[in-house]
């Protein structure tokens, strides 16, 4: 089954207009920045984290071009020291695999438990690219409707600086 078809739909659902284009297979940010160099707008990149003792998950977005110092997030966020997510780990919270990391793996975040962590930099933009929870197509929204998807998860939404 089409993961990204439950991000149409919910996108639909939700009255949130977004532009889709395909492309081969990324795995890395700087594989889907190849892609992304045509299409008009802030290109994002997601990290999927957890803490060290592994009971509590991190989704931080922030422009590509980004570096996130883990060290300062866990300052920020006041918890243990914090790694990458494994692609089992990621299955699991967010039913996503490694490459299609996004805010709208939060469709399947039952328990609302992932913590959202955004760079405060791309508040109001007016195009973001994000994959629709596959690593074969991108979409193009605006922050306003991103944040409006945001608003029907029920995860702890916070600003950072990066």
């Amino acid at each position: 089954m089409d993961p990204s078809a439950a991000v149409y739909a919910e996108l639909q659902r939700l009255g949130i207009p977004y532009e889709r284009y395909e492309h081969p297979p990324v795995f890395t940010a700087e594989e889907a920045e190849r892609h992304w160099a045509p299409i008009d707008g802030v290109r994002c990149k997601n990290l999927f984290l957890r803490n060290k003792k592994g009971h509590r998950h991190y989704l931080v977005i922030l422009e590509i071009s980004k570096r996130a110092d883990l060290r300062q997030i866990v300052k920020f966020v006041g918890d243990d020291r914090l790694s990458f997510g494994s692609p089992e780990r990621l299955m699991d919270t967010l039913g996503l695999t490694p490459g299609s990391v996004t805010p709208f793996g939060l469709i399947n975040d039952r328990d609302h438990a992932v913590r959202v962590l955004i760079d405060e930099d791309l508040r109001g933009a007016p195009r973001l690219i994000f994959h629709p929870n596959i690593n074969t197509a991108s979409i193009v929204v605006s922050w306003t409707d991103v944040e409006k998807f945001l608003q029907t998860r029920g995860n702890t939404v916070t600003f950072i600086r990066v």
